[in-house]
């Protein structure tokens, strides 16, 4: 279990470490895995089948290099990629719309156009696609996390629901 705290200090470091990898790799599009994991239980058995499948999957994607960290408050995967960082979104997208996991996969995109620049991260709207959907009803995930429209307990039993189809 984590907390609050621990979570957005974990997110503060990831979004540095996106910087300095795109500074380190200049002309790079940096390619980030996460589990998307509700409550306060960021690593078990589900998001660890999760991560494994993301990272299979985005592999097939041919990154020029890559780092895996497998922390308490969550799965972090950094694939750094020689190319377009829209056509890497893209390919991205297409795996969270059609790989079986893909729905508990976050595939963030990022891209710093020359050293010094604020890194940027490609939108699915960049790609003229609508946000995701909740893994409950047909809203966008957005909505309900803020409205708390789901119980927690509801998303982990559809996210075990879906990681044990999958096996």
């Amino acid at each position: 279990m984590i907390s609050l705290q621990e979570l957005l200090e974990s997110r503060e470091v990831r979004v540095a470490h996106q910087g300095e990898l795109l500074q380190v790799h200049p002309g790079c599009a940096l390619l980030c895995l996460t589990v998307q994991l509700p409550g306060p239980e960021k690593r078990n058995a589900l998001s660890v089948k999760i991560a494994r499948a993301g990272v299979q999957a985005v592999r097939e994607l041919g990154p020029s290099q890559e780092e895996l960290r497998d922390l308490e408050t969550g799965f972090e995967g950094y694939f750094l990629f020689k190319a377009p960082a829209l056509a890497l979104k893209q390919k991205a997208v297409a795996i969270e719309d059609s790989h079986p996991l893909g729905r508990l996969m976050d595939l963030d995109v990022f891209s710093c156009p020359e050293p010094g620049a604020p890194v940027q991260a490609i939108s699915r709207s960049a790609l003229g696609l609508s946000e995701r959907k909740c893994l409950l009803c047909d809203r966008p995930v957005r909505y309900c996390m803020r409205a708390r429209t789901h119980t927690v307990q509801e998303l982990l039993d559809s996210i075990a629901q879906i990681v044990n189809a999958w096996e």
